[in-house]
């Protein structure tokens, strides 16, 4: 997907997520739409973060881009699913036991400092222990095979490394999940505003995906500010017991914090190709 493409597309996902969000306003209240607004934009920023992950996999498993449309879009299928699983399980178990939110709150607040404080270390994805069962139960081709996840051979069908690829993509995915859900559930406990918003953002994330490929200096700030929302949700989920935080205040910081933090990415890409 080219640069304008990719561009346009995440334009148009955006669009159809204000549209919902326009839709929210008007026939929940505002205090709902601002929910969606508030948790699309969390969800939207922790993708973006996350999909530098995906950029690093494909390179590692030496994917094509023709090929990256393909695993993209069934790894997208998958997380919808996932999502609709953690986000049941997540309703069930706050409606039976409040408390839990303490645990996601410093949940968050750890995600937040790494996010911000650690430096990350590169990650070796062969050396997963998943790659590693897979591989010892799943006989796997050396070379692609165009789009194919699976092809058959003279000894049986084989998967090929796209699969593969699709599998380490997804375990990732359930891995963001953890940060993701519980900050949707500092801003809302309604189902339709929590699913919803994850769905937006995750139909968004293959023409984000082709973007960030061509343009990832733009955010490099962001990871900062994503730290920082997290932060924020989390603290509000410790405190939301004792003092409530208006919606509108939780939607102006988390507009205001991303804002600034692709500002600022915006300003050092453009010193550096000055």
């Amino acid at each position: 997907m080219s640069p304008k493409r990719s561009l346009v597309m995440v334009a148009a996902w955006f669009g159809a997520a204000m549209i919902f969000a326009a839709g929210m306003f008007h026939f929940k209240g505002p205090t709902i739409g601002m929910e969606f607004l508030t948790c699309y934009l969390i969800e939207w920023s922790l993708s973006i973060d996350n999909l530098f992950v995906f950029i690093m996999i494909f390179q590692a498993f030496g994917i094509e881009p023709k090929s990256q449309k393909r695993a993209l879009q069934w790894g997208i299928i998958g997380a919808i699913v996932s999502r609709l699983v953690f986000i049941v399980i997540g309703l069930g178990i706050v409606s039976l036991f409040e408390p839990v939110m303490y645990l996601f709150g410093a949940i968050l607040i750890y995600s937040a400092y790494k996010m911000i404080f650690v430096v990350e270390e590169e990650i070796d994805i062969m050396d997963n222990k998943i790659i590693k069962f897979v591989r010892r139960f799943i006989p796997i081709t050396k070379e692609l095979d165009g789009h194919k996840f699976f092809v058959r051979k003279s000894d049986g069908i084989m998967a090929t490394p796209l699969f593969l690829t699709l599998v380490v993509i997804e375990i990732f995915d359930l891995m963001f999940a953890i940060d993701s859900i519980p900050a949707a559930f500092a801003i809302s406990r309604h189902a339709l505003v929590i699913l919803s918003a994850n769905i937006f953002a995750i139909l968004g994330l293959r023409s984000l995906y082709f973007l960030l490929a061509h343009a990832n200096n733009i955010f490099v700030y962001l990871r900062y500010g994503i730290g920082f929302v997290l932060a924020f949700v989390g603290v509000k989920m410790l405190i939301n017991h004792y003092y409530k935080i208006d919606i509108f205040v939780s939607l102006s910081i988390v507009i205001g914090t991303l804002a600034i933090s692709i500002a600022l990415s915006w300003l050092k890409s453009r010193q550096i190709k000055s």
